[in-house]
């Protein structure tokens, strides 16, 4: 088996993101694995964002360009992988990268899973605005029958990490664009993971293939609507498997103390409100155990974490770039 002959669709929706798919397309051009088809869709951009591909596009025949209306990052990449001819396709968000051997080490890794393997995913280095490296995600090996652990969270933890196989983004139905029509857009990522786990295997890449760049204007950095966009999608879950809603009551606990203990320590104590107040109204005894039990301890928990952190950075070099491979593709 051939591998390199393999077609890989990459699809990148791109909102406003002028200042980030430059570098983002020289990761995703600059894969080891060529045969790709390079596909940004520009969700209704006010910004240099399609001139920026255009320069890409006339420097590689693999990219191309969809335009259309704002209709959110969902309805943008089921526009991408739809109009993808490969039978393997990738997601990366227009502010993330990749390593040079992203595609490659993930496909191996899928077709070694066989037919019944529909995802694969790698571990995630977090990115600051200058592409540095900030933290690590710890690393999890979470394969085969998945679904009981993104019950409990998302352990995958953004868009840009999956390879998945073609006849799965069709049993799924691609990605929930009602999300966002609800006023809840955020978790569409772990809904697709729950509706792909439901009917096929996950493989992993133990490896820090990802670039995930965490900037105060991201989408999830609304907390309120992260929140809202988990329960909708613990919601359409407990339909359909009641049995897991031990493990769905862990993971909305889980995330609900993940939220609720960032807005604290980030001073965001509006998010704090708003949060804890949904939590309130869904399960008031959740929330009471919560407040007493969890967040004096998260809180804690988060400040030595911040404090230790900056003494490390104290004495440590400068963080490393994230690298995404020949430096020479930049325009």
């Amino acid at each position: 088996m051939n591998m390199d002959a393999f077609l890989v669709g990459v699809v990148i929706p791109a909102f406003n993101a002028s200042a980030t798919i430059d570098e983002t397309l020289r990761s995703v051009r600059s894969q080891s694995h060529r045969e790709l088809e390079i596909i940004v869709v520009d969700d209704g951009s006010t910004d240099d964002t399609v001139a920026v591909v255009q320069r890409h596009l006339i420097q590689d025949s693999r990219v191309t360009i969809i335009e259309q209306s704002n209709a959110g990052v969902a309805a943008a990449r089921n526009a991408g992988w739809q109009a993808a001819r490969a039978d393997f396709v990738a997601f990366i968000d227009a502010d993330d990268l990749w390593t040079p051997c992203k595609i490659k080490r993930q496909l191996q890794a899928l077709l070694d899973g066989g037919e019944r393997t529909g995802l694969v995913y790698s571990w995630y280095d977090w990115i600051d605005a200058d592409s540095r490296v900030s933290a690590r995600s710890d690393p999890v090996f979470h394969a085969g029958e998945v679904l009981d652990y993104l019950c409990q969270g998302n352990f995958i933890g953004n868009g840009s990490s999956s390879l998945v196989r073609r006849e799965a983004l069709i049993v799924s139905k691609g990605f929930e664009s009602g999300l966002r029509a609800s006023g809840a857009e955020g978790c569409e990522d772990l809904l697709f993971y729950c509706r792909v786990a439901e009917a096929y295997r996950f493989a992993v890449v133990p490896e820090y293939q990802i670039g995930y760049r965490y900037l105060p204007n991201n989408m999830s950095s609304n907390k309120t609507r992260m929140f809202r966009s988990w329960m909708l999608v613990a919601d359409e879950i407990m339909m359909r498997h009641p049995e897991r809603a031990a493990l769905l009551d862990l993971g909305f606990r889980n995330y609900a103390r993940w939220l609720l203990r960032r807005a604290l320590t980030g001073g965001e104590l509006w998010y704090f409100v708003s949060i804890f107040g949904l939590l309130f109204k869904r399960n008031p005894l959740l929330a009471l155990r919560v407040a007493v039990h969890d967040v004096p301890r998260d809180t804690v928990s988060e400040i030595r974490w911040k404090w230790r952190h900056r003494r490390r950075r104290a004495v440590r070099p400068p963080a490393s770039l994230f690298a995404i491979g020949d430096p020479s593709q930049s325009l």
